[in-house]
């Protein structure tokens, strides 16, 4: 299959009501926010990591949509069939050795030549790949505010528990969320690293059904009610681009409906306004959802 051709840009924006989008492991799994404004903020691993477990079961089974970076897999595990292969295994120079290495993973997993990968380490060597599709931080359009629940748990997981809690057999856990915040996050794809990696057109419509559909299938007692809700996709008309990425987002512009005062607690709370009237020449804005 051919190779893009085309550079992308996109803009997504998706909302939490009531849950916790991307909890802070070093702050008690609280939401994340920017300290300083207290914005959310929802990093782009996590983003990747929705999009690589959508595209794990969408693409079951479907040769070249293996995913290297699954939840609880050993790596150098999954990169052990790249050295089986004879194009590595006959292989006796050791430079060459790694780069047929390095192609036979992109080849394979999805993640590998969309993302990019550093596998360059001492067990089953696969060299590093700087994948054509790179996203930022996602922030919330407002200041959100954590908020920190207790809950009760009318049970007890041992007989010692039993006995220290004196016969109540009631527990008291933590559960942290927001109530309402609309995210933003812009993404990049380049035309010129999917040539390096084999990242095709059937590629990226997987990129866009996974942004799309990737948070109803990551639903949980703290994601109940994660959604997306537009995406903006910037098509130029050459493989470099035709505008800086940086103008083209500020095509996408969000209002807060109402008054300022009341904190926003749905999306129908704002306007997301797309300006194709200025979209520069050889730039095709797609709105997708």
């Amino acid at each position: 299959m051919e190779t893009l051709k085309n550079r992308y840009e996109f803009t997504l924006f998706f909302d939490v009501e009531n849950g916790n989008p991307n909890g802070d492991p070093d702050a008690g799994n609280m939401p994340r926010i920017d300290a300083e404004t207290s914005q959310g903020i929802v990093t782009d691993v996590c983003l990747k990591r929705k999009i690589r477990n959508y595209v794990d079961i969408a693409c079951e089974g479907k040769e070249y949509y293996n995913i290297y970076i699954r939840e609880k897999s050993v790596l150098s595990e999954n990169r052990a069939p790249a050295y089986e292969d004879p194009r590595v295994k006959d292989e006796k120079d050791t430079g060459t050795k790694i780069k047929n290495a390095r192609q036979w993973m992109c080849d394979n997993f999805f993640d590998v030549r969309t993302f990019g990968a550093v596998m360059s380490t001492k067990e089953n060597n696969c060299g590093q790949v700087r994948g054509p599709v790179q996203i930022n931080f996602a922030k919330s359009i407002d200041p959100v505010m954590p908020e920190e629940l207790s809950i009760t748990r009318m049970a007890v997981e041992t007989p010692q528990e039993a006995k220290k809690q004196g016969g109540d057999n009631r527990t008291i856990g933590k559960k942290t969320l927001i109530p309402y915040g609309l995210y933003r996050v812009e993404g990049y794809v380049s035309a010129h690293f999917a040539k390096n990696t084999g990242f095709t057109e059937q590629d990226l419509e997987v990129l866009w059904d996974a942004l799309i559909n990737m948070f109803d299938h990551d639903h949980s007692a703290s994601r109940g009610k994660v959604n997306a809700r537009k995406l903006v996709v910037f098509k130029h008309d050459s493989m470099l681009g035709n505008a800086p990425a940086h103008t083209l987002f500020d095509l996408v512009s969000v209002k807060r409906n109402g008054d300022d005062v009341t904190p926003a607690r749905a999306f129908s709370d704002y306007t997301v306004t797309v300006d194709t009237d200025s979209a520069p020449e050889g730039v095709e804005v797609i709105e997708m959802l």
